[in-house]
């Protein structure tokens, strides 16, 4: 950083961009904690033969995890088409009004009385329109981000890896009202309108603050380029001092689910040091470097690392949510039913995830060469059958061999704390197999094959719940 530049004071832009962070990943994080309330109103029962029964069986966690992570991936791979004469306050603003609108959309759809196949219908669609918003949402943040000095992508990503948190708390706050549980989901739904204009008024807020200026002016001259690259990847952050020939360098930081909250390590201002570079950040890389490398001969270097990245999102995403929200509480008709899978699922999946994407900052361990890193990404496998022995139902053909809550819990928190240790490994291990010059092409790869896991296994989610 120059040393003429002016002070974060307060903190504001560090407290803006937290904000920022947790308002991009509302939408994915409320539609999957609110699915009791969907399946409340999709699933209705009916009297069949003495025995009730659920009339139709709609599969809401299965499609709205699919519909949800196919804009990502749809997105990372038309970028280049989509953005190129898209000005930044058009993506971050329009995207976020739009998500606003489709919130509200959703909290007033609580009032109204529709049936089952329309509502599914409508919610379907609204899913995946707001997560679109999303995607171009949070790409060009992570841009805008990556135009300030390293330690402000750590508390973007730290909002990002609270936002389930906060939707988790959101619901339990909900139930636990005693409000009837329409007046109950209105109000959970009301809550991510406030976080979402609370985060519009922050990104307003942004530019008249003199430390924002000064670092988004310094990069003005990279707006052009910028507009090229959005949601390309993770791209390399070279910012040259023109007067002492030195630039800011970092680490990548990967994010997950749009959930991420990596290590992130300050680096020594060197222009031989190793390229700073994020997760969908779009700064272009100075052209005075030396020729990139052909991407077959990047991925030939991080091609374990993109197998990782893939395998850990299939295994988490092919049983969270659309297995482990059906899951069944051992106390049946307590006021703990009401409780259990927004704290035993939601809550204890986004804190421990946080947390294993936490202990990166203190802990790299296996390191990128050794074998035992990929074995123990794929011996991750095993959590796949343990959470379809749990209490999931209903069920047709698997028995239940877990079926208390402390079971579960403890499942669940290996199965998340190891997801969101193993994503940030990975997508930190990455721009360190290649020349500081293919950093940008490293992560660009990452980012594709990041999506690609997420949309796997929402696919692979619809054959395991139907085996259960």
């Amino acid at each position: 950083m120059k040393e003429n530049a002016p002070r974060d004071r307060g903190c504001m832009v560090g407290i803006i961009f937290f904000i920022l962070g947790l308002g991009t990943l509302l939408p994915w994080n409320f539609f999957m904690t609110a699915s009791l309330y969907f399946q409340g109103r999709l699933n209705t029962t009916e009297w069949s033969n003495g025995t009730e029964v659920i009339r139709k069986e709609y599969y809401f966690n299965n499609w709205m995890t699919l519909l949800s992570q196919l804009p990502l991936l749809l997105f990372t791979l038309l970028n280049s088409f989509f953005y190129q004469r898209i000005s930044e306050a058009i993506r971050i603003g329009g995207s976020l009004v739009l998500v606003l609108l489709l919130f509200i959309f959703t909290a007033v759809l609580v009032k109204v009385p529709m049936e089952e196949d329309s509502f599914f219908s409508v919610t379907m669609a609204t899913i995946w329109f707001i997560n679109s918003f999303g995607a171009v949402l949070q790409g060009s943040l992570f841009g805008l981000v990556g135009l300030l000095p390293q330690r402000y992508s750590a508390i973007f990503m730290s909002g990002q890896g609270l936002a389930g948190t906060f939707a988790a708390i959101a619901m339990l706050i909900a139930l636990g009202s005693d409000a009837d549980s329409e007046t109950a989901a209105l109000g959970y739904f009301i809550t991510p309108c406030v976080g979402t204009l609370l985060t519009l008024f922050s990104y307003m807020v942004l530019p008249r603050l003199e430390f924002a200026q000064f670092h988004l002016n310094k990069s003005s001259k990279y707006e052009a380029d910028t507009t090229d690259g959005l949601l390309k990847g993770t791209e390399t952050v070279a910012r040259y001092n023109q007067e002492s020939g030195t630039a800011e360098n970092g680490k990548l930081n990967g994010h997950a689910n749009g959930s991420a909250a990596c290590s992130v390590d300050e680096v020594e201002s060197d222009p031989h040091s190793e390229a700073n570079t994020h997760a969908f950040l779009p700064i272009e890389q100075d052209n005075r470097g030396a020729a990139k490398a052909p991407v077959k001969e990047v991925f030939k270097r991080i091609w374990v690392m993109a197998f990782c990245v893939t395998f850990v999102f299939t295994v988490t995403l092919s049983v969270f949510p659309a297995v482990t929200a059906d899951v069944r509480t051992y106390f049946p008709n307590t006021k703990w039913e009401r409780f259990f899978i927004s704290t035993c699922c939601f809550l204890v999946f986004n804190i421990n995830d946080w947390l294993g994407r936490t202990i990166t900052t203190w802990l790299q361990w296996p390191s990128k060469e050794s074998r035992v890193f990929p074995a123990l990404v794929v011996s991750r496998l095993v959590f796949i059958p343990l959470l379809m022995l749990c209490n999931v139902q209903s069920r047709s053909y698997l028995p239940v061999y877990f079926p208390h809550d402390s079971a579960f819990t403890a499942i669940m928190c290996l199965f998340s704390l190891s997801s969101g240790y193993f994503v940030c490994l990975s997508m930190s291990y990455a721009p360190q197999l290649v020349e500081p010059k293919d950093a940008e092409t490293a992560g660009a790869l990452m980012t594709f094959f990041l999506a690609l896991g997420l949309s796997i296994g929402a696919a692979v989610s619809f054959p395991l719940r139907y085996l259960v």
